[in-house]
């Protein structure tokens, strides 16, 4: 899916001097929409990558609920009890990527189950260590988009940008987006005459965005600065503790 880019979107990347073309950006999808049955959530997250495909950045996008994910906290489940787990896959491309953003419909005021289950997973890879004995994820940006007919757009992106940040990725400002229509049965992002395309609240945050995390992923590309943080060290050390008790 590709969104059509209004005026001053199309502007900033036609005058954008930023070399962004060694970057590369992940989008996990969690509807619990299967393809091809199409995804709000995805039509909005459509904007982001259309702004960073323009400025070259290579995106992928990985609808979650077509794919058959594991529950659980390991980084494979077949290793435990479970025979199938596509997971893995998805993560290798986790791994290759500057730039995470999470998409999620609104159900019942939280963050879709889908996106509970991915959050999981990214999770059973947090302790593996980079080349530098730093969090996998560190010198990685991570937002997210939120569409739905109910309240909660701050709600989810205050626990998925959380669980991001406490995994290792790097959040930028302005790192959440999102849409959501009249309260209750009524249309959807994509929907004719909903205004979900045109409500310029969303289209400003969508933009802001983007251009954030692409900012924030140029600026760690060479790495998150590894002093003070390296668990390979930490484990290396005597652990003495100067104060063991309070007197």
């Amino acid at each position: 899916m590709r969104f059509k880019l209004n005026k001053i979107q199309e502007q900033w990347n036609h005058s954008n001097k930023t070399d962004f073309s060694d970057l590369s950006a992940v989008f996990l999808s969690c509807t619990l929409k299967k393809s091809p049955e199409i995804s709000n959530t995805e039509g909005l997250m459509a904007m982001a990558q259309t702004i960073m495909e323009a400025n070259e950045i290579k995106t992928q996008l990985f609808r979650v609920v077509d794919h058959q994910i594991a529950y659980g906290v390991q980084p494979d489940m077949t290793k435990h009890g479970w025979e199938v787990d596509e997971w893995p896959k998805i993560q290798e491309q986790i791994m290759k990527a500057d730039i995470l953003v999470i998409g999620t419909p609104i159900w019942l005021g939280e963050k879709s189950s889908i996106a509970s289950l991915a959050i999981e997973r990214l999770y059973a890879n947090s302790g593996i260590l980079n080349k530098d004995g730093q969090y996998s994820y560190y010198g990685k940006a991570g937002g997210c988009v939120v569409t739905g007919n109910e309240d909660g757009i701050k709600h989810c992106a205050m626990n998925i940008l959380y669980s991001l940040q406490h995994l290792g990725y790097s959040i930028p400002p302005q790192a959440d987006a999102g849409w959501i229509g009249e309260a209750g049965p009524g249309p959807s992002y994509l929907d004719k005459n909903s205004g979900g395309l045109s409500n310029d609240f969303t289209t400003r945050n969508t933009t802001f965005m983007t251009w954030n995390l692409m900012h924030l992923a140029k600026m760690l590309k060479g790495g998150f600065p590894a002093h003070g943080n390296q668990r390979s060290l930490w484990d290396k050390s005597n652990h003495d503790h100067p104060n063991p008790e309070y007197r």
